[in-house]
């Protein structure tokens, strides 16, 4: 009994080191993705393990100095769309409707509605034009509108392309698509998605951006490289199925953890949820329903970014490795979002770096500020390669030189072939950022190191 309980308790304290580990390398990465940015904040979250890890940093409010905590809740955007498509298929399960039903069986008098079925709709097919290509606010946003006039407008234009045979993001589908949800349900959106997804999961935060809260996230945008500034929202109406939901990164998280675990909705809507939906040539769209489908390193992911005025919205699901990244700001215009949840994903799914790391790059760090200068250490290359730099060191220098300071170097892939370690890197300069393609020796010698111009 006293070797069992040993047992335990060191298994325990393993698992809270690993946990504090997590949470220490995740925290160290978003305090410096917002010093570097200069964003309000963002809130993370993360399912790893079969549980969920949920920390917000910043402010959440600048002119209240209010922090942003777990508890904040931020415009989520275009994740939207995946909970409208969700709907559809609840729906669908209960033989309301069909994903091949046409749009005329719902809404005959939109463009060419006999032609376009709800599967281009969600899958971005459909032909119809989006009300909502800017990254700015417009004037026709500041006023309400309604679901209804939207369409009446947007979906009546002529179509883009035929449908099924070219794909383009258009939130029009959205729209339409969350209007022939409430036809065929006879509730309304919000209320179906509350009743079926929101409460079971326990999404307590999870609702319209226009029912506000006072922990709600405010809403920031920059001109160029200026500083936050308050902006204001899209009146209501503009959004509806395609992007007015808000909720905390945590409520995020559960519906991430539902989505791996395969709850809510059955296996059969799962498969269509998820399956890349091909144009009439065969040809790939990387997109299901409501899921843009792509790799991180190799790992499937099934991810969908938000973008409305003032917050940055993205969610990432690894399904083979049962983990998820989910990540939330309330500033538009600053590219700190994207990055800092793959390196989030990079820290729960990649192997974590060597202990020589640091001095690795401290050596591709020496020879590459060499190059500028126009030597190198013959010593740490490999015959072939020195043979190489007799013809090539003068162009390395001539181009290198004028490029300023390294100011990072960060190495960007590992794989192995003849015999050899072979390795990616990216260099930023002060004026230009370039590409390295390394082959290394187990000796440790280089048998090749390349500069690659973009």
């Amino acid at each position: 009994m006293r070797l069992l309980s040993i047992v335990f308790v060191s298994f325990f304290a393993l698992q809270a080191s690993a946990e504090t580990d997590l949470d220490s390398r995740i925290s160290a990465k978003a305090e410096a993705a917002l010093r570097e940015s200069g964003a309000p904040s963002v809130s993370l979250a993360v399912v790893h393990e079969g549980k969920i890890w949920a920390k917000a940093f910043g402010k959440a409010n600048l002119a209240e100095n209010r922090a942003a905590d777990v508890s904040t809740r931020y415009a989520v955007g275009s994740i939207s769309k995946q909970f409208t498509a969700a709907a559809v298929l609840l729906l669908a399960e209960q033989g309301k409707l069909s994903l091949d039903d046409k749009v005329d069986k719902y809404f005959p008098d939109m463009t060419r509605a006999g032609e376009v079925d709800i599967r281009q709709l969600l899958s971005h097919t459909s032909g119809y034009e989006d009300y909502a290509p800017q990254d700015y606010l417009i004037p026709a946003w500041t006023k309400p509108t309604t679901p209804t006039a939207v369409v009446d407008h947007w979906a009546k234009l002529p179509l883009n392309f035929d449908p099924g045979t070219k794909w383009q993001y258009s939130n029009t589908n959205y729209v339409l698509a969350g209007m022939i949800v409430e036809k065929v349900s006879g509730q309304k959106l919000l209320s179906l998605l509350q009743q079926k997804i929101f409460s079971p999961l326990g999404m307590t935060s999870a609702g319209s951006c226009d029912d506000k809260s006072p922990s709600d996230a405010g809403a920031y945008t920059r001109y160029a490289l200026g500083p936050a500034r308050p902006t204001e929202r899209e009146a209501p109406g503009w959004y509806f199925g395609a992007g007015e939901l808000c909720m905390t990164a945590q409520d995020l998280a559960k519906w991430d953890t539902a989505f791996l675990n395969r709850q809510i909705l059955s296996a059969r809507s799962y498969e269509e949820f998820t399956r890349e939906v091909l144009l009439a040539n065969g040809d790939h769209t990387n997109y299901a329903l409501g899921l843009g489908r792509g790799q991180f390193h190799g790992i499937p992911v099934l991810r969908h970014d938000g973008e409305v005025m003032g917050f940055l919205a993205s969610n990432a699901i690894y399904p083979n490795r049962q983990a998820a990244v989910i990540g939330l700001s309330n500033e538009v215009g600053v590219n700190m979002l994207l990055p800092l949840t793959e390196e989030v994903a990079s820290i729960l799914l990649l192997p974590k770096p060597p202990q020589g790391a640091v001095e690795e790059l401290a050596s591709v760090r020496k020879i590459l500020e060499g190059l500028q200068q126009g030597h190198i250490d013959p010593a740490l290359f490999t015959a072939d390669a020195n043979f190489y730099f007799a013809t090539a060191l003068a162009d390395y220098q001539a181009s290198l030189a004028p490029l300023g300071k390294l100011k990072t170097l960060k190495r960007t892939s590992e794989s192995l072939r003849g015999g050899m370690t072979h390795r990616g890197y990216r260099a930023t300069f002060e004026n230009k950022a370039v590409d390295l393609n390394v082959y290394l020796l187990p000796d440790g010698k280089y048998e090749q190191l390349l500069v690659e111009g973009e």
